[in-house]
């Protein structure tokens, strides 16, 4: 059976070929993989900076730094799971419409093959897209939600479908179910106090950034877990949820984030949800100063490929020890 895995840059230097993610073949495909990565370069909902069309091919460009064994969780990904960089979903620049219409025609075969998207934005708005795919395969999933920003709000400029307010529009679609739904790590003015109180009188929970850095890493965790339970999981993940001192370049940054290495723990906690998809938007080439937002950015996408290793590797383990009690 075909399985696909990086070009090994021990014998190809990094510098040649096309630039996929992590160097991970550039083929349209849903035979014989695991997880696809997939572009959605549409930026045209932001309501600060733009510019976050150019964040797929910016931080697959770092991407081929990364090797296929992840020692912190004590796996080699490939072992276990094979996977593509699928290219990027065609979008319509000024038309959120039509490329939610693309998104969900490009992710209805992908989902219903069992692969888990990772898919890399782009602007916020890109995720009731995702959703509405999503929830064509699973009904209405359970949302992991890291952001600065609760993206609850009914309208920018009067406009309802903008990067502030999908996940208000994927409530009211039914995409999501917010009983069994948390967003992580809200922060940074508001309008007014009422801002956090939408998002949980939507049935959200919401754990502010404050709470956050309160209750610890672990109570978080432990929250996250006893929330969603064993529902199928899309996790949504903004870079601005990171303090700019580590991901600079994104369109509202807030500071009082948490460190690159908590970053990529929050990620590495989740571990054990049935996790159906991921997203990562809001990456900003323009403001990142030396790449760090791409390096931080593609070891978090990497961290979520991760995860999708270590459930195939439960579940083989789980084929094995009933085959051992049935003999």
């Amino acid at each position: 059976m075909t399985n696909y895995q990086p070009k090994d840059s021990s014998k190809s230097p990094r510098f040649c070929g096309i630039r996929t993610f992590m160097r991970l073949e550039q083929i349209k495909t849903t035979d014989h993989v695991d997880f696809v990565v997939v572009g959605v370069p549409f930026d045209t909902a932001a309501s600060n900076r733009t510019g976050q069309r150019y964040a797929p091919q910016h931080i697959r460009n770092f991407s081929v730094l990364l090797r296929p064994y992840n020692p912190d969780m004590d796996i080699n990904v490939f072992d276990y799971c094979s996977g593509v960089d699928y290219g990027d979903i065609d979008v319509i620049p000024g038309n959120i419409h039509r490329t939610y219409d693309n998104i969900v025609a490009e992710l209805t075969p992908i989902l219903d093959k069992g692969i888990v998207p990772i898919i890399i934005g782009g602007d916020h708005s890109i995720s009731l897209g995702n959703l509405r795919a999503f929830h064509k395969k699973y009904g209405a999933v359970s949302l992991v939600h890291f952001d600065s920003h609760s993206d609850t709000w009914n309208d920018y400029y009067g406009e309802r479908y903008m990067h502030g307010t999908p996940f208000r529009r994927a409530v009211e679609e039914g995409l999501i179910d917010p009983r069994h739904s948390i967003q992580i790590g809200l922060r940074g003015p508001l309008y007014s106090a009422q801002d956090y109180e939408d998002a949980r009188e939507l049935g959200f929970e919401v754990v502010p950034m404050k709470e956050v850095r309160k209750i610890g890493f672990d109570q978080v965790m432990k929250r996250i877990h006893e929330r969603v339970e064993n529902r199928p999981v899309f996790v949504s993940y903004d870079i601005d949820f990171v303090d700019p001192a580590y991901a600079p370049g994104t369109g509202t940054p807030e500071v009082g984030g948490p460190t690159s290495f908590e970053a990529l723990e929050y990620v590495r906690g989740l571990d054990g949800l049935n996790i159906v998809g991921f997203d990562l938007v809001e990456v900003l080439p323009t403001y990142d100063a030396n790449e760090i937002t791409a390096v931080l950015a593609s070891s978090v996408i990497y961290e979520m490929i991760t995860l999708t290793a270590l459930k195939k590797r439960r579940e083989l383990q789980q084929k094995a020890e009933v085959l051992n009690q049935q003999q």
